[in-house]
């Protein structure tokens, strides 16, 4: 329940989202626009886009509607990938917002704020914004101050001029691209094209029903991609989102690249200071051992953002394959993740080897369904309750959900989705079977707290 103080939460880990028609709607669109006119003030530079979903464009419209009445002006990309609606707000606007479900199923949809440095909204701002929906505290502009609408879908030139300047790549290199009929469906296989890769298109027409697979870029959504790869004896497989902030590999072999080795092995190509989220395996720290620094913080990449800044690092990313290079744009950027990965194999080999080289323990992921107005009790029992199973735990850490961990190296972290309805356990052990007990246990505990 909410402080009676508070106003109504809307805002999740990243932005807003939900079913179109209950959780979003184009009512929270068109005032979601007027409350951010509203904090910025009028005459204002705010740019909009949006990703491949059927629900997008009433979004948009109902958007830009709240956005113009508000006094401030848009700046329209049309449907654009997640990094250059970032991109173009760090060249040109005050703010910018991004009408996505990311990789939720095709019935939902969302609203993501960012700043003008390319980085979301920080909790706060995003307070800001609920406090003046709930309240409707909006400042209208008179008839002579209507914002205006300039259309920037030339910024996508800019853009992809500019990526090419961060990754080399020798050309001949073969990549499968699956953009999941989203948002980066033209752009991201342009983009490879143009950085000198041979590229084969796979679910790359914009199509919000997903006709080809669900926009989560799961290994039970890519078996596809995984086939294709094999048999058309390529370099690379890149799977993105529905957005493209997120970025996936399959080796040459045909096989997925284990979350925490891929970003782990980006991070070492990196070094230096890194930062990463509390449900990242000990991979990324074997990887930077005597290389560099890991930094942890909460899931979501505006506190991966905001560690960034606050420790001057130099590259952040979470096993989703939400990567944030700070060298070119506070925003998650799946499409200069992918150039980034396949620039590494070009020069260094195989991604399979690669991969094998990078030191890891067995990792496990489960989903348990939780309601959101339970999430609050059970995490509470949990963190009362889960480290008193263990008899051997060296650390609690609860920067964001529980993580445990264990003197021998292992590690479990329970923690409740900030997008689903759902409460996820994550963990690694010291090998398969330990792994698994390991999560026989989290179950059974998080079973017996229902």
């Amino acid at each position: 329940m909410n402080n009676k103080d508070e106003p109504p939460k809307l805002f999740g880990t990243s932005g807003i989202r939900g079913p179109i028609g209950t959780a979003v709607t184009a009512d929270l669109a068109l005032k979601m626009g007027k409350a951010l006119s509203t904090l910025l003030g009028p005459g204002h530079d705010i740019v909009v886009g949006y990703d491949s979903r059927t629900s997008s464009q009433m979004l948009d419209k109902a958007l830009i509607a709240g956005i113009l009445e508000g006094g401030c002006n848009v700046l329209s990309l049309g449907m654009a990938p997640t990094p250059l609606v970032g991109y173009a707000t760090m060249k040109l606007g005050d703010a910018g917002v991004m009408i996505t479900a990311s990789h939720n199923p095709p019935q939902d949809n969302g609203i993501k704020v960012w700043n003008k440095n390319g980085m979301a909204y920080r909790p706060n701002q995003e307070k800001e914004l609920e406090k003046i929906i709930s309240d409707e505290t909006f400042s209208n502009g008179s008839w002579e101050n209507i914002g205006k609408v300039k259309d920037i879908k030339n910024t996508s030139r800019e853009y992809v001029k500019n990526l090419l300047n961060y990754a080399h790549i020798k050309p001949g290199l073969k990549v499968v691209v699956d953009c999941a009929s989203g948002a980066a469906s033209y752009l991201s296989p342009l983009v490879l094209r143009k950085a000198g890769c041979e590229v084969i298109t796979l679910n790359s027409q914009p199509d919000g029903f997903f006709p080809g697979r669900l926009p989560e870029p799961s290994e039970a959504n890519l078996q596809e991609l995984m086939k294709m790869v094999k048999a058309t004896q390529s370099d690379l497989g890149i799977a993105h989102d529905g957005d493209a902030d997120r970025m996936i590999a399959i080796d040459e072999k045909g096989k997925m690249a284990d979350f925490d080795k891929l970003v782990s092995l980006m991070a070492r190509e990196v070094g230096g200071r890194v930062v990463t989220t509390v449900d990242a395996s000990n991979s990324i720290d074997m990887c930077l051992e005597g290389k560099g620094e890991v930094i942890r913080t909460k899931v979501g990449d505006v506190h991966v953002a905001e560690a960034i800044e606050e420790n001057d690092a130099f590259f952040g990313g979470e096993p989703s394959g939400t990567w944030i290079h700070p060298d070119f744009c506070m925003c998650p950027d799946g499409i200069l993740s992918a150039l980034r990965i396949a620039a590494l194999v070009s020069e260094k080999g195989p991604l399979s080897k690669l991969l094998d080289e990078v030191p890891s323990f067995p990792t496990l992921r489960e989903k348990i369904n939780c309601e959101e107005s339970q999430k609050k009790m059970i995490m509470e029992k949990t963190e009362a309750e889960f480290a008193k199973l263990f008899e051997d735990v060296s650390e609690v850490n609860l920067i964001d959900g529980v993580r445990l961990s264990l003197e021998n190296g292992s590690w479990v972290l329970i923690r409740p989705s900030g997008t689903e309805s759902y409460v996820r356990i994550t963990l690694g052990g010291k090998t398969d079977l330990e792994a698994q007990k390991l999560m026989d246990k989290s179950k059974e505990f998080m079973k017996n707290l229902f």
